[in-house]
C-alpha cells in the first residue's frame, strides 16, 4: 500500500490549459464550429465607443451565458462560481488560472438592459444560418408543438381581472365566408359593425408576482402560473423557431405568429405536423391554401356518454341535408355567428323515432347538427391523416418535437425560469434553444471531421503500404 506523505497544495507551476483540455471535449467543439466575432457585429450599436469605462468582451457574456445553458446550471451566480473552478469553461473564454472572472450581476445587467429581444433573436438566427450553410437543416416537415415552463410566481398571490378578448386574425375572412352562406341559403348577412357572438371581455386569474404569466393545468399537471414556449424543429431537431406566451393561451391562437416567422424564413417547407390541438377549420384551411399539407392526428369528437356516435350523423352535399341513424333528413336552418350550419330534425317526425333516447335530449325534441363552412379542409386532413405520407410525418413527432422538449427539461433545466416578465422569459428560452442548436451542430461537424479524418489516413497507409494491404 502507498501514502501519499505530502500534499502538494501550495505549489507554483507553470501551466498550458490548452493541454489540459481534451481533444474531444465539448466546449472545444463548439469552440471550432462557428466563427464567435460574429456576434461583435451584432451588438457593436448597443456600445458607445468613447463614452464610459472599458466594457466587458460581448462574447465572453455569450460564451458564459451559454455555458449555463448547455450544462443546465439554474443561476448566474453559480454559473460564474462554476468558471471559476474549471479550468475547460476558462479556456473556453479565453481566460487564464489566475484572471477574475466578470460578476454575474454585469452578465444579468447586460442581458436584461442592454441586449434587446432583437440581439437575442439575431443570435439565434445566426446559429441557424451556420446549421443551415453546414447543410444539416431539412426544413421540407417540420413540427409544431408548445410546452409549459413553470413561472417564478406563487399561486397564493393572485387576482381575477377583465381582460378584452384578442381579435382573430381570420375573423373578417370568416365573416364574409359567413354572409356569403347565409346569402346563398335565403339568409339576411351579418351587420360589418356586429359583434362577432364571443364576449368583449374574460375574468382570468393574474398573478400579482408576475402579471405576464397564466395558469396551467393540464391533465395530471399541478396547476401554476406558467408561460408556454411554441416551437418549431425540423426532422433533425434543430429548432427552427419559438414562441413565447402566458401559459392559458392555447396552442392553436399563437400557430398563426408562428407559422407566418417560420414559413418566412424557410419557404420551402412543405409539410405540417402538429398534435390535436392544431386540429381546426381556419388552421387546415390556411396551410392548404398555402399550398401546404397538414399531418394531424385523429381528434375525438365531443359526444354525450349513451348517445349515438357522431359518424352516424351523415352529410348528403348533393341535397345540403344531414341523415340521422333512422335515415330521417335534417334539414337546414341557419348560419350562427361562429360559422357553423345548423341543421335540425322535425320535431314530429323525432316524437315516433324509436332510437329517441339516444338522439334527442333537449325539450324542444329537435335534433341540431352543425357543420362548419371550412369543413371540407378538415376532411382533406383526415384523407391525408390516412395516407402513406400522413402516417410517416406524425410518427416522426415522438421522435422530434417531443425529443426537444424533454431534452431541453432534463438537460438543460428549462422546467422552471428563473425570469419574470415575458420579453425576460422569451430572451431565456430563445437563448437556451440557440445552445441546444449550436450543441448539436457543433457536435456534427466534429464527427464529420473525425470521419473524414479517419478515412484520409486509411487512404494514405493505403499509397504507402498496397502490398501489407493486400
Amino acid at each position: 500500500m502507498l501514502k501519499r506523505e505530502k500534499l502538494e497544495r501550495n505549489v507554483m507551476e507553470i501551466v498550458n490549459t490548452d493541454l489540459l483540455v481534451p481533444k474531444d471535449h465539448l466546449l472545444r467543439q463548439i469552440d471550432g464550429s462557428v466563427d464567435f466575432t460574429r456576434i461583435y457585429d451584432l451588438v457593436e450599436e448597443l456600445y458607445c465607443p468613447d463614452n464610459g469605462r472599458p466594457s466587458v468582451d460581448p462574447v465572453v457574456l455569450f460564451k458564459m451565458v451559454l455555458i449555463q445553458h448547455l450544462y443546465g446550471i439554474r443561476s448566474l451566480r453559480q454559473t460564474v462560481k462554476d468558471i471559476e473552478m474549471n479550468i475547460a469553461y476558462r479556456w473556453f473564454l479565453g481566460y487564464t488560472l489566475n484572471e477574475p472572472i466578470p460578476h454575474f450581476a454585469t452578465i444579468s445587467y447586460n442581458f436584461k438592459q442592454r441586449y434587446t429581444p432583437q440581439t437575442v433573436e439575431q443570435i439565434f438566427t445566426w446559429i441557424l444560418y451556420e446549421a443551415e450553410r453546414a447543410g444539416y437543416l431539412k426544413p421540407e416537415v417540420v413540427f409544431i408543438d408548445a410546452t409549459h415552463i413553470k413561472a417564478n410566481a406563487n399561486l397564493k398571490k393572485k387576482v381575477k381581472k377583465a381582460i378584452p378578448t384578442a381579435a382573430r386574425v381570420y375573423e373578417q375572412q370568416l365573416r364574409q365566408e359567413i354572409n356569403a352562406d347565409r346569402k346563398a341559403h335565403g339568409k339576411k348577412p351579418f351587420d360589418d359593425d356586429d359583434s362577432s357572438g364571443s364576449p368583449k371581455e374574460k375574468i382570468l386569474t393574474q398573478s400579482t408576482t408576475d402579471p405576464e404569466s397564466g395558469v396551467f393545468h393540464k391533465g395530471e399537471h399541478k396547476q401554476c402560473f406558467a408561460y408556454s414556449a411554441h416551437t418549431v424543429c425540423d426532422r433533425h431537431n434543430f429548432v427552427l423557431e419559438v414562441e413565447v406566451t402566458a401559459g392559458n393561451v392555447h396552442d392553436s391562437v399563437v400557430f398563426d405568429t408562428v407559422y407566418e416567422k417560420v414559413t418566412q424564413r424557410y419557404p420551402q417547407i412543405q409539410v405540417i405536423t402538429a398534435d390535436a390541438g392544431y386540429k381546426t377549420p381556419w388552421i387546415c384551411k390556411r396551410i392548404f391554401d398555402d399550398g401546404r399539407v397538414p399531418s394531424l392526428p385523429y381528434k375525438r369528437p365531443v359526444t354525450k356518454k349513451g348517445n349515438h356516435e357522431w359518424y352516424k350523423y351523415v352529410y348528403d352535399e348533393y341535397y345540403d341535408q344531414i341523415l340521422c341513424p333512422e335515415y330521417k333528413p335534417l334539414s337546414y336552418c341557419t348560419t350562427n355567428r361562429y360559422g357553423y350550419r345548423e341543421y335540425k330534425s322535425r320535431s314530429y317526425r323525432c316524437e315516433k323515432c324509436p332510437t329517441r333516447e339516444r338522439c334527442v335530449g333537449n325539450r324542444s325534441g329537435q335534433k341540431t347538427v352543425t357543420r362548419h363552412v371550412w369543413q371540407d379542409y378538415l376532411e382533406r386532413a383526415e384523407d391525408v391523416r390516412h395516407s402513406p405520407l400522413g402516417k410517416e410525418t406524425y410518427a416522426l413527432r415522438s421522435q422530434t418535437i417531443e425529443r426537444v422538449f424533454a431534452d431541453a427539461k432534463e438537460k438543460y433545466a428549462m422546467r422552471y425560469t428563473p425570469y419574470r416578465g415575458l420579453d425576460q422569459v422569451s430572451n431565456w428560452v430563445r437563448l437556451k434553444f440557440a445552445a441546444m442548436n449550436l450543441k448539436k451542430l457543433a457536435m456534427w461537424k466534429f464527427k464529420a471531421s473525425s470521419s473524414f479524418l479517419s478515412s484520409l489516413h486509411f487512404f494514405l497507409f493505403y499509397i504507402k503500404n498496397p502490398v501489407s494491404f493486400v
